[in-house]
């Protein structure tokens, strides 16, 4: 029996809420605290890629920042690679590449300078740093400005820089949140292109998107979250053949609205 590469079990977030906060909410405010995330459990198998479908707000990018060990779950459990990410975060770390749109770049570096420093941090040899580099640079589109200060990119440039430290040092794990946001049409493809081929390695990829044509690209398995909760959980075949719409898209607006009722 092959162990998932991500086990997380009954995961909550709660967060307390300013006053100012609570009279944003109104109605929506029954307390001090929110759950961000409540009991949430899902497993990622190693060589398949999941994909976790919500709209803005659904608790996606809490959860896979728990999973990343930069925020701790208020319960439950998380484990990534074998390791306990609550006991031993920093085992954790070593397995996994995390992607968020939230990570600040240093701008007085250029992306060349910047890659080379995550690859220094995992201890990449150099050798190995330099291929891995060409091979995605060459992927992302990246030559033409590798050697630009990052302050002076665009959106979607930093993006691909944000997307190059992730895949540097060659994590068995990868964590990726709306990896393809702020990229044009043929870097997006470019992306997904980088993801099937994680798969085919054999690596594990976990991400989320709140876009149906990437889900239905790229997923083998499936979770739905909405307002914290998971409301589905499976193989994306088994779904897909399940479906009582007649697409993804209708057929996720449809679990999610009968979840408000």
């Amino acid at each position: 029996m092959v162990l998932p590469m991500i086990a997380v079990e009954g995961i909550r977030k709660t967060f307390r809420l300013s006053r100012g906060q609570r009279r944003e909410r109104g109605g929506a405010a029954r307390g001090a605290t929110v759950d961000a995330v409540a009991g949430v459990s899902f497993a990622c198998q190693p060589g398949r890629i999941f994909s976790l479908l919500g709209p803005n707000g659904a608790g996606k990018t809490t959860t896979l920042r728990m999973i990343a060990t930069m925020l701790r779950p208020s319960a439950g459990s998380i484990r990534v690679g074998g390791h306990d990410a609550l006991a031993h975060p920093e085992h954790a770390r070593r397995v996994l590449g995390f992607l968020t749109g939230s990570t600040r770049l240093y701008d007085r570096l250029t992306p060349e300078e910047l890659v080379r420093y995550h690859a220094d941090l995992h201890g990449v040899p150099r050798a190995q740093y330099r291929q891995r580099r060409d091979e995605i640079f060459a992927r992302l589109g990246m030559e033409a400005f590798a050697r630009q200060r990052i302050g002076k990119l665009s959106t979607g440039m930093k993006q691909k820089v944000s997307i190059a430290r992730t895949l540097i040092h060659d994590p068995e794990v990868l964590v990726l949140d709306e990896a393809t946001a702020g990229l044009d049409v043929i870097a997006s493809r470019g992306i997904v292109d980088l993801i099937r081929g994680a798969r085919e390695r054999g690596k594990t990829v976990l991400f989320s998107t709140h876009h149906m044509g990437e889900a239905s690209l790229l997923s083998d398995d499936l979770a739905i979250i909405h307002e914290g909760r998971l409301l589905y959980s499976g193989a994306y075949a088994d779904f897909t053949r399940d479906m009582r719409t007649a697409s993804l898209e209708d057929e996720f607006i449809r679990i999610v609205e009968e979840a408000r009722v």
